[in-house]
């Protein structure tokens, strides 16, 4: 054999054994770089949401999860690598009571912070949308009750509400600072929508407590359930009641709720809630939140 195709020999082998170190410490790297990924833990989080409860919370016409505030929790979930959200459309029922044994995560259905709520559930200090909330009062008073400081002061009588129902505290703390004017309010028994709608018409009271979404669902749109009453009660809104996400009480929820924070801030502050706020309500909830 010549020098010269030893060399040249030499070279190619060092070369087949070079390629074949560089290959193996690029295919070990690759490899220990996709270990790295995996081992960065995806938690997945089980989310409950009603079923029906348009724009908030629904299933569409194709069977998946929809509304506003899933439209809110699939934003949140595109902010934080570290979790993957499961959506499960259910009765009101089974999401609180799945919610309080562990069975869901995080429940949204359009609710207010009560103290009983807060006892059993986390909820964050940040809101996910809010509910407007008014009264509904007869065509003719509408000159006379234009706002709830018109209400109070000409002593209008309030259809009651029940204790334990979050609308008791927003008149409660009402009064609270307006103590020379306060709505006087009666413990509810049970009763029927159909019922307050009714009573307020009879002139038994003066206005109904009353969600804006229920109102229009019930009474403004044609195939409403009161829709005989569209020509006879009016509604006006009094404030925006902040809604939160509930979130199982336990070390998961504790760690959620803190990413949750800030992960619907940023939200906030690039204006995603506004925007999807306009999708779904047509309005921007958030300008009725703290409006007295």
């Amino acid at each position: 054999m010549s020098k010269k195709t030893w060399i040249v020999g030499g070279v190619a082998v060092v070369a087949v054994l070079g390629a074949t170190i560089i290959g193996r410490t690029l295919s070990g790297a690759s490899a220990k770089g996709a270990d790295a990924a995996s081992s960065g833990q995806v938690t997945t989080l089980k989310v409950a949401h009603t079923q029906n409860y348009v724009p908030y919370d629904f299933i569409d016409e194709k069977g998946e999860s929809d509304g506003y505030e899933v439209a809110v929790l699939k934003a949140v979930d595109e902010k934080l690598a570290d979790y993957k959200f499961e959506y499960t459309g259910t009765s009101d029922d089974d999401l609180l009571i799945g919610l309080e044994s562990g069975k869901y995560d995080i429940g949204t259905k359009g609710a207010w912070y009560t103290d009983e709520r807060a006892k059993k559930f986390i909820i964050p200090s940040e809101p996910v949308g809010a509910s407007i909330i008014g009264f509904t009062v007869r065509k003719g008073d509408e000159a006379k009750y234009k706002n709830i400081d018109d209400f109070a002061k000409n002593k209008g009588k309030l259809v009651p509400i029940s204790p334990q129902n979050a609308q008791w505290n927003v008149i409660n703390s009402y009064n609270d600072k307006h103590k020379d004017t306060p709505i006087e309010l009666t413990a509810a028994e049970s009763f029927k929508v159909a019922d307050a709608y009714a009573w307020v018409l009879e002139g038994r009271y003066d206005a109904f407590f009353d969600i804006k979404l229920s109102f229009e669902k019930a009474v403004t749109t044609d195939d409403g359930s009161y829709h005989q009453y569209a020509d006879k009660l009016s509604w006006f809104p009094y404030k925006g009641i902040p809604t939160y996400p509930l979130i199982h009480r336990d070390e998961k929820g504790e760690k959620f709720a803190k990413e949750y924070e800030k992960a619907i801030k940023e939200l906030k502050e690039d204006s995603t809630l506004a925007k999807l706020s306009q999708k779904y309500f047509k309005e921007d909830v958030f300008s009725y939140v703290d409006k007295d």
